[in-house]
């Protein structure tokens, strides 16, 4: 149970960081939207927000594009948010 206590509130974390994000003009959201141009050293290539979309996708049901129109709307999101968190009872 707390492994689903924990797993849930990174989620909201990271939902809610993302909808802070898209709903302000700032450095970090150029650096959500953009890339980064040049090489990268070897080794084990990092998680992007780009791969983030992945789990917006599958943890609210909307692409990247239909969750920033969304956050922009604070009650909206957060209600999807909380949707998309709260714990069920697989039974």
């Amino acid at each position: 149970m707390k492994e689903c206590q924990l797993l849930k509130n990174i989620k909201q974390l990271k939902l809610k960081y993302f909808g802070h994000v898209v709903r302000h003009y700032n450095l970090e959201k150029l650096c959500l939207e953009g890339a980064v141009g040049g090489r990268r050293g070897r080794g084990r290539p990092r998680r992007r927000w780009t791969q983030v979309s992945q789990d917006i996708f599958d943890w609210l049901g909307f692409s990247v594009r239909e969750a920033s129109i969304l956050a922009q709307d604070r009650d909206g999101f957060r209600s999807a948010v909380w949707e998309a968190t709260s714990y069920k009872d697989p039974q």
